[in-house]
């Protein structure tokens, strides 16, 4: 079974510069009392304990004559106040990087902003660091509670804010809470206050465990950095274990592996690292050199990790020029001089699997080769053109290092899991995390396969080992597009940009390396309740420029057509008199809305509703109910226009009581006849129904007409 421990295993510096102070006053001879367990690993405080050294939860508990040691957690300033007030003799062991801390919380708070802290509430270091603070302070865990905080408090967004968090925080929520923060307060100050030590311990956990079949994670069980480590490795590895002391070791624990990957906390002691690995195997290496590194013997490495290891103990009989013979789909055949046939294979003569080989050779060409085989007896020897140029390729990665150069290659590979992916770059194979792959996380790794990227060479490991990151040119490519877009932009400007994602309140677009946000009522003439109902993250579309703020970076766009304005569609349309078929979209306790045009809107008062006493709308109309109604008033200023039912239903009246009164007039103007009583025999002061008896009214020339009003006339007019 092979024993992988991890670099950065043991002591950060924080924590052991605090222990060598307690060790250092031990050995001067004087009484220590630590406020707090110095370390969070029991056994050593256990020790501690045991040379006289007293734990204390307050500094009034401290004895005359004791020295009191701040942790390198830190405390709240009113601990120091209480010490210097009491003339308590206390030497402070805050980790630096804490105390870091508690200056940028004390100065960002004195200058009036709130602070955010990244971490939890309970934790002795966060404790200290809300403890400097001179005005308001929000601690939250994950991306919930810092939701919930923003929630609470919307007016947040025109306030400035300082964010923090707590050295031991997981690397990985810090970024998502960073990017979140960034989306909707773009004035934060965001400082990165995660221990170097800290990241660099996960980052190495992560990695480990991703490659080993196990992982055992040593450190105390109240430790933060420990329990980091620990849900870090979980996450890439299910058999994950935590333990203290090998005493807690198991053979289940162990069973079936290959490798299995040790990690251990900052507050894990060097002895009990050794502990565990002398327990887990016997046939180790010495015990020191275990802790710096579990080196991997020769003969337990691949093929491609050998050849790796060798190649810098290549000598000059190993390196000759050949010139090819002939060229098929599978091999290459050259003459390299010694009187014998040489061969390369496909996958010896390129990185890429997709080589093909009869359109990259001919015949006649030349190229440096590296023997890899010879047998004379067939006279045949096996070449490699691609561990020759790894060779070159090897010492520019080297350089690039070095000067920080841009290099290109091609992505061959996607590493299982979404680990990252795999640049071939003149042979040389280079690892890219993915959280160096993308500008964000919610790309797709599997997009950049086969793609010609550029990047930078980040960190170089034993056995020709390179990391590189796209990400960082990426960020240097879009800053560059960033300046030059702030360098062209007007007010007016029409622009095309890509929809990069959505919040309630709009839509944020992609200008090619700024972004501008366009708000929701820009988005729509008509009025909508979120903008996904009009766009779509990854959406190309063109906006026009509102307004730029430079001082604050901001970019106000516009989305929907001036021409498409359904006002202006409106005022060409309508006027004030006309009558229009509107539809009811809601109702209020004054009136009922009508829609005339998408758009446009008209209020129906309720007391235009009917020619009679309405209570409420929902009495005489239902909603999408299609009526005819005349428009009564438009007021272009306020972007109103009023309706009337009423109006349409008192001209219909007037209209019925015009054609009776016509009625009226013809019957009493006509000739008489034997059918009909003269008219003229009625005196005009006496009321006709009265002149006439009954059975002499012609009553059936009458009906029709007054049969034809009642058709025309309201329900309400009919029942009446």
């Amino acid at each position: 079974m092979k024993i992988t421990v991890a670099e950065t295993a043991g002591f950060c510096f924080g924590v052991n510069r605090a222990v060598n102070t307690v060790y250092e006053l031990l050995e001067q001879k004087k009484s220590v009392a630590t406020l707090g367990p110095i370390i969070h690993n029991p056994q050593l405080v256990e020790e501690l304990s045991g040379r006289g050294v007293r734990i204390v939860n307050d500094p009034s508990e401290v004895k005359n004559g004791e020295t009191l040691v701040i942790r390198s957690h830190g405390v709240p300033k009113s601990i120091f106040d209480v010490c210097d007030g009491n003339g308590i003799d206390y030497v402070d062991a805050t980790c630096p990087f804490v105390s870091k801390i508690h200056n940028i919380v004390k100065e960002q708070s004195m200058s009036g902003d709130i602070i955010f802290v990244a971490g939890d509430n309970n934790h002795r270091e966060v404790i200290g660091i809300t403890g400097h603070r001179v005005g308001e302070v929000f601690v939250f865990s994950d991306e919930k509670e810092l939701c919930e905080i923003l929630k609470n408090h919307p007016d947040f967004a025109e306030k400035a804010i300082s964010v923090v968090s707590q050295t031991t925080f997981n690397a990985k929520k810090w970024a998502n809470i960073q990017k979140n923060i960034k989306k909707l307060y773009t004035n934060a100050k965001i400082f990165d206050t995660i221990c170097n030590a800290t990241s660099a311990r996960q980052k190495e956990a992560a990695k480990l465990a991703k490659e080993n079949d196990a992982i055992i994670v040593i450190g105390g069980r109240h430790s933060s950095n420990t329990a980091k480590l620990f849900e870090v490795c979980k996450s890439f590895c299910e058999r994950t274990y935590l333990i203290e002391t090998a005493k807690e070791l198991s053979d289940s624990f162990v069973l079936g592996c290959e490798s299995v990957g040790v990690v251990a906390g900052a507050s894990t002691p060097a002895g009990i690292i050794k502990e565990v690995i002398i327990t887990m195997s016997e046939n180790v290496q010495p015990v020191d050199e275990q802790i710096d590194s579990v080196q991997k013997s020769f003969a337990e490495m691949t093929d491609e990790e050998a050849f790796e290891a060798s190649l810098s103990n290549l000598t000059g009989d190993q390196k000759v020029v050949g010139t090819v013979l002939a060229v098929n789909p599978t091999e290459v055949q050259v003459d390299f001089g010694r009187g014998i046939t040489g061969y390369i294979s496909a996958n010896e003569f390129s990185a890429d699997p997709d080589v093909k080989l009869e359109e990259e050779v001919k015949i006649g060409d030349t190229f440096n080769l590296i023997i890899m085989k010879i047998n004379d007896q067939e006279g045949i020897a096996m070449l490699s053109k691609r561990r020759y140029d790894a060779i070159a390729g090897w010492d520019n990665i080297v350089a690039a290092k070095e000067s920080g150069e841009v290099l290109n290659g091609v992505v061959r590979d996607v590493v299982k899991n979404g680990a990252g992916v795999v640049i071939y770059t003149n042979n040389v194979r280079v690892f890219v995390p993915a959280s160096q792959a993308t500008m964000s996380r919610n790309e797709s790794l599997e997009d950049l396969k086969g793609q010609e990227v550029s990047f930078r060479v980040i960190d170089i490991g034993r056995g020709r080992r390179a990391v590189g990151s796209i990400k960082s040119v990426l960020r240097e490519q879009r800053k560059e597009a960033e300046e030059k877009i702030w360098n062209s932009i007007a007010v007016g400007d029409r622009i095309k940009g890509t929809v990069r994602s959505l919040t309630g309140y709009g839509a944020f677009v992609d200008l090619g390396g700024v972004d501008g946000m366009v708000h929701i009522s820009e988005l729509s003439w008509q009025r909508i309740k979120n903008p996904s109902e009009v766009v779509s993250v990854g959406d190309e579309i063109e906006v026009y420029i509102k307004a730029i703020d430079a001082e604050k970076r901001k970019i106000s766009l516009g989305y929907k057509n001036p021409d498409e304005n359904p006002w202006n569609i409106f005022l060409n349309t309508y006027n004030e008199g006309d009558v229009v078929k509107v539809k009811i979209v809601s109702f209020t306790t004054y009136g009922a809305f009508a829609r005339i045009i998408p758009g446009v809107d008209g209020l129906i008062h309720i007391s235009q509703i009917a020619d009679k006493h309405v209570a409420k709308p929902q009495d005489e109309l239902t909603a999408d109910q299609e009526v005819d109604a005349k428009i009564t008033a438009i007021d272009l200023e306020k972007k109103r226009v009023s309706l009337s039912i009423r109006a349409l239903i008192e001209k219909e009246t007037e209209e019925k009581a015009e054609g009776e009164d016509e009625v009226v007039a013809s019957t009493e103007e006509a000739p008489a006849t034997e059918e009909t009583a003269p008219v003229e025999e009625v005196p005009a002061e006496i009321p006709a129904e009265e002149a006439a008896p009954a059975e002499e009214a012609p009553v059936e020339e009458v009906a029709p007409a007054e049969e034809v009003a009642a058709e025309e006339a309201p329900a309400e007019e009919t029942e009446e």
